[in-house]
């Protein structure tokens, strides 16, 4: 118990001090606000990314769909404040919570009968759920007019803040990392190791396939919800095809089922996106998706591990960590 609250402390004091000092940077003016909003969007997105590294880096499900997770959280949260929940603080944890499990009960019922599905074939199956939720939400309107549908959903209040961003992502490694190093992440990762060896040694795979892939999903539900009061905007666009390879990309990047990895590929793939197009010369910022693109080719060829390996920072190991 002692140990438990001595961990607690530590935490509460870390997330304290993190969101208090950026905090104060923003507010002073020591930062410029737009380079704050990127970071609270890299935030996101690390939690968005530390759910598909439970779903594909952990359990081994390439999921091609991550984005309609995405996605069904934010118009989730966004529909429930602005129906609902006027300016409460209270009310935007709730909506937050409560996309992340409209994703979570949406998994579950993909899951059930994709997840029986294994490698290129449940990938395939989980593109084609992302094309249909990217149909449904242009054409939401049709059934909730407040969704907007192709025009896009406005009247979204900006409730996002660097307290709340820093306090998901802290949650969202703590949940990971307890997990993992958990009876359940072990049973997850013999999944992910050898499914036919698992089920030999009596292990339930598709339930433990189903838990890494509800988890998942939720923290993408999560992170839209964030996204979504962020920007005070939502458009289908957001939620395409394209934006899974972007989360894809990146915990390949940072190297499958690594957490550390996850969080810092996730902060250098938002911060070099908008970094290109802020300091290259106008008329050249397409120039970017050349750039990246090479890059990418690099860093798999010398590091095709990831940036991280399998090493963890300290504070997400569990009580014995791999040298690897």
């Amino acid at each position: 118990m002692v140990r438990l609250l001595r961990s607690l402390g530590k935490t509460f004091a870390a997330y304290a001090l993190l969101a208090g000092s950026i905090s104060f940077l923003a507010g002073a003016g020591f930062v410029n606000p737009y380079w704050v909003q990127i970071f609270m969007l890299a935030c996101i997105v690390a939690i968005s990314a530390q759910g598909l590294n439970i779903i594909y880096g952990y359990t081994g499900l390439f999921s091609l769909g991550h984005a309609a997770f995405y996605g069904i959280g934010a118009y989730t949260a966004a529909y429930l404040m602005k129906t609902y929940g006027g300016q409460s603080q209270a009310a935007f944890l709730a909506a937050l919570l409560a996309g992340g499990g409209a994703s979570a009960a949406v998994a579950y019922l993909i899951g059930l009968p994709t997840l029986r599905l294994t490698s290129d074939y449940l990938g395939i199956a989980t593109l084609g759920f992302g094309i249909i939720m990217k149909v449904v939400f242009d054409n939401a309107d049709s059934f909730l007019p407040e969704l907007g549908g192709a025009r896009g959903m406005t009247g979204i209040a900006k409730m996002t803040t660097i307290p709340w961003v820093i306090f998901f992502l802290l949650v969202s490694l703590l949940v990971v990392r307890n997990t993992i190093h958990s009876s359940y992440g072990r049973a997850i990762l013999s999944v992910r190791e050898d499914e036919i060896a698992a089920e030999t040694m009596g292990i339930d795979t598709f339930q433990y396939k189903m838990v890494g892939f509800v988890t998942g999903c939720a923290f993408a539900g999560v992170a839209g919800g964030l996204y979504a009061h962020l920007y005070a905007f939502l458009h289908p666009s957001n939620f395409d095809f394209f934006k899974s390879i972007d989360i894809l990309i990146i915990i390949v990047l940072g190297g499958l089922g690594n957490m550390s990895g996850t969080l810092v590929a996730s902060f250098g793939w938002i911060f070099l996106l908008e970094g290109l197009r802020v300091f290259l010369p106008p008329g050249y910022v397409e120039l970017r998706w050349v750039l990246i693109p090479v890059l990418l080719i690099v860093t798999m060829l010398l590091r095709p591990q990831g940036i991280f390996g399998a090493h963890e920072f300290p504070f997400l190991r569990g009580k014995v960590q791999d040298d690897a």
